[in-house]
Parts: C-alpha cells; sequence; structure tokens
C-alpha cells in the first residue's frame, strides 16, 4: 500500500522513515483510512518489538504519511530464504513476537496480516535478532464495516488462518495461526502449506491438516512440533487461549534446551561482526545563520560598490528587506524549535504513560490468562465428575433396588446391604467432588471477571488519554505548521531580494571575491535545503 523513503527531520536533525501512499493508489479513499488505523494501532501498543510511529499527517497536496523510527535490518523473509534455522535462535524469535504481539492483543489490536516480510530482524543494545513487528495497516480492520465489507478476504493467503480463508472476522487467534506458519517455516525451511493458485491455497488452509514438522525434517524437536500443530490447529479454540498462555510454554522449552555458542551472540555476549550502520547525515548549519552570512556578504558588497553610500534605492530596500527578514527569521526559527521541543517532550511522556499501562495491562492479562486457564481444567474436571455422579447414582439405585428386593424375598443379607450402603456413600463422595469443582471453577471465573474488569478499565484510561494526546499534538503540529507557512513567506521575500542583489553586484569587480564565497558557500551543500521546507518545496512541519 505505500512506499517508504529514508528522510531526515530538518528541526531536530532526526533520521526517519517516511511512509506514503503509493501514487497509484493515492485515490482511493479507503487506504487512507487503513494508514490512520497502523498509525494509531502501532502507538496504542507502543512495544519494544513493534515499530514506533513518531508522527502522522497530510501534505499541501494531500498525501498521507507516516513518519516512522528508521529502523537497519533483514526482513524475515530474507534469513528464511537462507534454509532452516537453528531451534534455539527460531525460538527466541518467535517468543519476541509472541511478546508483541501478546501486548497489543491485550489493548484490542490484531495484525491481521503478520507474515516474514513484516518480520524485521536488527541489533539493538548489542543483542543480536531483535525482532521488530512493522505494517499493522490491516489490524482489526473487521470491525470496521466502510472499510471491510462482510466476507471480504483481507491478508497473505500462505499465513492466513482458516477463519480468515473463509471471510469471518479475524482475532487473536489468527495472528497465533500466522506464528504458527512462521515457527514452522523457521524449523522446517518451508511453509506449511503450498500450491500454485490464491483459491487452492485458501482450500488448504481451511480444511487441509497441518502437515507434521517432522514427515518434512526428520530433527524437528518433539516439543516445538507440538507447539507448532497446536498453533496450527483448524478450529482456533483448540489453539493457544492467548499469546500469554504461548510465552509460558516457549519459556519452558527455552529452559530444556542446552545453551549454545548461537544463545550467547543473540544474548550480545559475544556479537557476530557487522558492518556499522550508515551514518546519517552531518547536522547542518541553521538556516538563519546561513540567511546571516549571506546578508553579511551583501552588505560588503554594497559598501565596496557604493562607497559614498549612493546605492540605488531598490537596492537599498532589497538590503533592508534582507535585514528585516534575517532578524524576524531568527525569532521564528527559535519559535518553532521551542514548539518542537514541547511536541517531543509530549510524546515522550505519551509514550511512558503508554508503556506504563501497557505494562499493568499485560500483568493483568496474564494473571487472567491463568485463572481462565485454571477454570477451563476444572471445567473439565467438573463434567468428568458430573458423569461419575451420574454414574455413581445409577449404580446406587441398582445396588439398593438389590437390597430392596432381598429384604423382601427374606433372602437379605451383610455382603448386599453394605454393597447399597457402599454405592451411597460413593455417590455422596462424587456429589462432593463435583460441588468442589464447581466452586473452584467459579472462584477462578470470578478472579479472571475483575481481572478484566481491571483491563477494560485500563484500556478506557488509555483510549481516553491518547484522544487528549492527540489533540494536544495536533495542535502544537498546527502551531508548528502556522509559523512554517510564515517562515515560507519570509523565504520568499529575502530569495526575490537576494536574487535583486546579485543581479545588480554580480559583474562589479570590486564585488568579484566576495561573490565568490557566497557561491562557495551555496556549493558547499549538495542538494541545499531551504529554511522552511524540503527538498522537493513542501513544507516542514
Amino acid at each position: 500500500m505505500g512506499i517508504v523513503y529514508r528522510a531526515r527531520h530538518v528541526l531536530i536533525d532526526r533520521v526517519v522513515a517516511v511512509k506514503l501512499i503509493r501514487p497509484d493508489l493515492r485515490g482511493e479513499t479507503h487506504l487512507r483510512a487503513w494508514m490512520l488505523r497502523e498509525a494509531r494501532a502501532a502507538n496504542r501498543v507502543d512495544h519494544a518489538h513493534i515499530i514506533d510511529i513518531h508522527d502522522i499527517g497530510e501534505t499541501d497536496e494531500s498525501e498521507l504519511y507516516l513518519v516512522m523510527e528508521y529502523l537497519i535490518g533483514t526482513p524475515l523473509s530474507t534469513e528464511l530464504a537462507r534454509g532452516p534455522m537453528p531451534l534455539t535462535r527460531a525460538v527466541d524469535i518467535l517468543e519476541q513476537m509472541g511478546a508483541a504481539l501478546a501486548r497489543a492483543h491485550d489493548l484490542g489490536v490484531v495484525h491481521r496480516d503478520l507474515k516474514s516480510d513484516n518480520i524485521l530482524i536488527t541489533q539493538r543494545g548489542g543483542r543480536k535478532d531483535f525482532v521488530k513487528i512493522l505494517d499493522f495497516g490491516l489490524a482489526a480492520l473487521a470491525h470496521d464495516p466502510r472499510l471491510a465489507p462482510k466476507g471480504a478476504v483481507f491478508g497473505t493467503p500462505e499465513y492466513m488462518s482458516p477463519e480468515q480463508a473463509r471471510g469471518e472476522q479475524a482475532g487473536p487467534q489468527s495472528d497465533l495461526y500466522a506464528l504458527g506458519v512462521l515457527f514452522f517455516e523457521m524449523l522446517v525451511g518451508q511453509l506449511p502449506f503450498r500450491a500454485a493458485d490464491r483459491d487452492t491455497l485458501l482450500e488448504m488452509q481451511r480444511t487441509a491438516p497441518a502437515p507434521r514438522p517432522t514427515s518434512i525434517k526428520k530433527d524437528v524437536n518433539p516439543v516445538a512440533e507440538k507447539i507448532i500443530l497446536k498453533l496450527l490447529e483448524k478450529e482456533s479454540r483448540k489453539r493457544y487461549r492467548d499469546g500469554h498462555h504461548l510465552l509460558e510454554e516457549l519459556k519452558a522449552l527455552q529452559r530444556s534446551l542446552p545453551s549454545t555458542s548461537w544463545d550467547k551472540e543473540a544474548a550480545g555476549e559475544a556479537p557476530a561482526p557487522a558492518a556499522p550502520p550508515p551514518a546519517p547525515p552531518p547536522p547542518r548549519s541553521t538556516p538563519v545563520t546561513e540567511w546571516a552570512n549571506r546578508a553579511g556578504l551583501f552588505a560588503r558588497m554594497l559598501a565596496r560598490a557604493f562607497p559614498a553610500g549612493n546605492a540605488a534605492p531598490e537596492l537599498s530596500q532589497a538590503m533592508a528587506n534582507i535585514w528585516e527578514v534575517t532578524a524576524k527569521a531568527n525569532g521564528l526559527e527559535g519559535e518553532i524549535a521551542s514548539h518542537t521541543r514541547k511536541l517531543e517532550a509530549l510524546e515522550r511522556r505519551g509514550r511512558a504513560l503508554r508503556a506504563e499501562i501497557g505494562r499493568k495491562v499485560e500483568e493483568l492479562a496474564q494473571e487472567e490468562s491463568r485463572a481462565l486457564r485454571d477454570a477451563a481444567a476444572y471445567g473439565e474436571e467438573e463434567e468428568t465428575a458430573r458423569r461419575e455422579l451420574s454414574s455413581a447414582m445409577q449404580l446406587a439405585k441398582e445396588k439398593v433396588a438389590q437390597a430392596d428386593a432381598a429384604e423382601r424375598a427374606g433372602q437379605g443379607s451383610r455382603a448386599i446391604y453394605e454393597g447399597a450402603g457402599a454405592a451411597r456413600a460413593m455417590v455422596e463422595a462424587k456429589r462432593q467432588w463435583l460441588s468442589t469443582r464447581e466452586a473452584r471453577r467459579t472462584a477462578r471465573e470470578a478472579i479472571a471477571r475483575d481481572l478484566r474488569r481491571q483491563i477494560e478499565d485500563l484500556r478506557a484510561q488509555l483510549a481516553r488519554y491518547a484522544e487528549a494526546l492527540e489533540e494536544d499534538l495536533a495542535s502544537g503540529r498546527e502551531k508548528v505548521a502556522a509559523r512554517t507557512r510564515e517562515g515560507v513567506r519570509m523565504e520568499q521575500t529575502f530569495g526575490d531580494a537576494s536574487h535583486a542583489l546579485s543581479e545588480a553586484l554580480k559583474d562589479r569587480p570590486e564585488c568579484r571575491d566576495l561573490m565568490a564565497q557566497l557561491k562557495g558557500a551555496d556549493n558547499a551543500q549538495e542538494a541545499p535545503e531551504q529554511p522552511w521546507t524540503n527538498a522537493s518545496g513542501r513544507v516542514v512541519s
């Protein structure tokens, strides 16, 4: 849907990635809504393993853009093209993806299009294989009927869950299914389902049982195979209850594996040599400083060319305009810098609060996950106890009837009466066991409901804060944009005056050396930037 450019924020000198809708799709208004959803979804989650979104806006030509963190790394798809991965490496990568998605799901965000191209493997803090999940552009798309008509199929067929292939709404379980595909691919070296056309592939996702990894690659770890097959269950209820459940299994698997050289390298203990990332462009002098230097050169040229101060009125006016606009621009640049710093501080506070709420939600969701799994286990025991009680009651009924019949016939015996008593006692024991299971299930469900209430309260708090923050950011950005537009007008004035002076003085021999300095300063900057606009002439806010 988009084209991504490497860019530099000219006010704070930060290298970023800028994503715009592809030129051939700009007329598709629903894509604008997708990009807005991408930014909001990723920002709401705010997790170390999900790409950061710094800003979102529109250009003067109504092109929607996202400003994201600039990442250097390798797509997981490129790593997978080299063949199967060592188990320890695959589990480490999957654990990071699982942690990010668990946080996203806790906050009500579903990625919906998880695939190897959307996973970037980079380095951070000396750690190899630091995972970043990209492109939340299809997140929770089905919740908005304007964006996803009923029955529409979105996503990548190779990684699509059965419910998505049927055109149903994707949920957290759909992302878990995609993780199963990725884990299969990392360990086996190929996708679990492959076909020559989309329709066949979708039908396989809907109905074909997942192949056992060991049927393709014999040495796949049996615990890892069990995890893969559970993730790839056709019925979503048979997969892991949630990301937290999956993470517990992965961490248990990690603890059982022997330490290898790859583990140490991945943890940063012995990082593999790597080419240093390309350095960002060096910071340049501020635009207004350059204006002041140019103004000084023009003033010296005028003094040389007209020592008696008899310059033509239009040249004197042009010089006066240059000094005036340079002085105003200096103050304006300071205002823009001040507003930009306030925006950055607001973003930092927002990020810290979102991270804090996210961690609280994650902790509560982990407890809720365990409570619900306990409740489900007690529920299964309850059903077993109910069946056993029914059998015990039937047996007791038969034993009592047998004892009554024997007594009426005068053939009662101690063994018959003891059998009936034992059957009745078994009924009471089974009834007590059932009551205990019911009580424990009810208690765990009550705990889960209370945890869910706390989670929903925090999510509502996060939504309110995000809305208020966006309003504050929008207000601050508009202030910057307004001053930027004022700066553009100043730039035009400065450019017109500079042109007039240059044309009048360029052939004066006494100004030749100063004119050379002026041209040298211009040539020193390849593709020079204007003070208030980017290289394409668009206003930079």
